[in-house]
């Protein structure tokens, strides 16, 4: 028998845990040396209570307990240090530096590969002056980053303030608004343009939409920023730049640059001006994140009170320190590139935006082409996500549905405009009305399909209960044989439906092309990217 830990759990062995130690020790003296003191708190917290301190997103580990309240295993670690603050300090007690170190527990979904229990270390300065706060913060994150021996690393900062101003000069609707929040959210730039773009708002409320996630560098950015808010009628004191600017200048001189993205929003939802990550060269993830959250004390009855901290990932931080070791933050710019109907036009633009791809039109049985300072990976369109996610490239093209599917934290950065298909639902030409009448006596319909994830969500977008019955190929067959009422996929002339007898009962599930994207720290942190997303976006433009 194989004594096994759960999905996402493993054991640490000792030469592994002593390394661990030795890394938290070494972040541990920095938070100390700057007065900051050890707290712990309990590993199940009450649901209800961290509710109110700030929505969480995802579904964490809970039970209900022998008094029948129902606990939740903490998610992460600012939420119950802000519970702390408010249940057990006074006004007298501020400010208080707090530190930590302890596991925290996350849902993911299943079969990703990520990790549901981690190590956070982290600080929370509580109730420091405005602008102050955010320099001590930043600046211990700096310091923690070069006593641990990651060298090269970038803190990139953002605002939830300058994208909220440019919201309310919108003036949309709040379901406008969360559709923004989320497209922001995901990264998805290519959908926040179409959408914003179908919005009935001012032009200069639009280019400013546009144009925040878009905005990043050093302080120019915050010119940028200005300029775009300026534009749309939002005053100076709203804009959230000012403190940004001010932090600039207070770390000036430490160890680490700064940088600024506007595309920068954290997993939770309670910062309410300052967000920042972490970046280390050639790691496919942040080492650490933070902010500024005085919300969550002020939904804990904490009035007027400001907050800040931020949270190193201990695993992140050793494989940050492992690729540095293994020399992978020096490499050629790694493009993975898409097989099948997708590889010809995606070389003709790579061609045209002047990368050398010779060799890359004939690979033969090649897997890897390496040009000039430019390495292509070579992978099926389905993968192309995972491998940009995971390190194994830096940024990709593929369609949206492979996107969609891999349903990772990808920063989607151009429409290429090539590739352009849709998905329909379809069933047997001879059948009209069979899948409605297994809807009345099933309650749902019974589909056939390679998008899983596509699927749900259409039949979910129209209040439709579905059964789908997941499959990787020669899915017309699903209602053929009798496995399944309909189908849904992709088509672009409709051959394949009409040679299997199949006809399109819905075509508006979604619309899809070919994607430039992008892993997020690779994004953020490597110029090279940004510079080819904009070479794309013009050669696309030109056509």
């Amino acid at each position: 028998m194989i004594h096994g830990t759960p999905r996402g759990f493993r054991d640490i062995l000792p030469e592994e845990a002593l390394a661990r130690e030795a890394l938290a020790d070494a972040v541990r003296r920095v938070f100390s040396d700057h007065g900051y003191l050890p707290v712990e708190t309990p590993l199940l917290e009450s649901r209800e209570v961290l509710e109110r301190a700030g929505r969480i997103r995802g579904v964490p580990f809970q039970l209900i307990d022998a008094d029948d309240r129902l606990l939740m295993l903490r998610p992460d670690l600012t939420l119950p240090i802000a519970r702390l603050v408010a249940g057990r300090m006074g006004e007298g007690d501020l400010p208080a530096r707090l530190r930590y170190a302890a596991p925290v527990v996350r849902e993911q979904r299943s079969l990703s590969g990520e990790a549901r229990q981690f190590t956070q270390l982290g600080v929370e300065l509580v109730g420091a002056p405005d602008g102050e706060a955010e320099a001590e913060v930043v600046g211990i994150l700096m310091e923690t980053l070069g006593a641990v021996g990651l060298s090269g690393c970038t803190v990139v900062c953002g605002s939830v303030r300058p994208l909220a101003a440019a919201i309310g000069a919108a003036d949309v609707s709040r379901a406008e608004a969360d559709r923004i929040l989320a497209l922001v959210h995901s990264s998805d730039l290519v959908g926040l343009d179409a959408f914003v773009a179908s919005l009935d708002v001012p032009d200069a409320a639009a280019a400013a939409l546009r144009g925040l996630p878009r905005s990043m560098g050093g302080v120019e950015a915050l010119d940028a920023v200005d300029a775009l808010l300026a534009a749309a009628g939002v005053a100076e004191a709203d804009r959230g730049t000012a403190e940004l600017r001010a932090l600039a200048g207070a770390v000036a001189s430490g160890p680490v640059p700064l940088a600024f993205d506007f595309s920068i929003v954290n997993s939770f939802d309670y910062y309410t001006g300052l967000v920042f990550k972490a970046f280390a060269p050639g790691f496919s993830s942040s080492v650490a994140s933070g902010g500024r959250y005085d919300a969550v004390l002020a939904n804990l009855d904490v009035p007027a009170v400001g907050a800040c901290g931020f949270a190193l990932s201990l695993e992140r931080l050793q494989g940050a320190l492992d690729v540095r070791d293994g020399g992978g933050d020096d490499r050629p710019l790694r493009i993975a590139v898409p097989k099948g109907s997708l590889f010809g036009p995606c070389v003709d633009l790579l061609e045209a935006v002047g990368l050398p791809v010779d060799d890359l039109r004939e690979p033969g049985r090649r897997l890897v082409v390496t040009a000039g300072d430019v390495e292509y990976v070579i992978v099926r369109a389905t993968d192309a996500p995972a491998f940009v996610a995971w390190g194994g490239a830096d940024c990709g093209v593929c369609g949206t549905d492979s996107l969609f599917e891999a349903d990772l934290d990808l920063v989607q950065l151009e429409d290429l405009r090539f590739g352009a298909c849709r998905f329909v639902v379809a069933e047997p030409a001879g059948s009209a009305g069979a899948a409605d009448a297994a809807f009345a006596r099933r309650g749902s319909y019974r589909v056939a399909t390679k998008y899983p994830r596509v699927t749900q969500a259409y039949f979910d977008s129209i209040g439709c209960p579905v059964d789908i019955l997941a499959l990787h190929g020669n899915i017309e067959l699903g209602p053929i044989v009798g496995m399944a009422d309909r189908i849904v996929d992709i088509t672009a002339t409709g051959t394949t439906l009409r040679e299997n007898d199949l006809v399109v009962v819905a075509d508006d599930v979604m619309d899809c092309s070919a994607r430039f994207f992008a892993g997020p720290a690779a994004f953020r942190s490597d110029a090279r990217i940004r510079a080819l997303g904009a070479r794309l976006r013009d050669a696309v433009e030109k056509g």
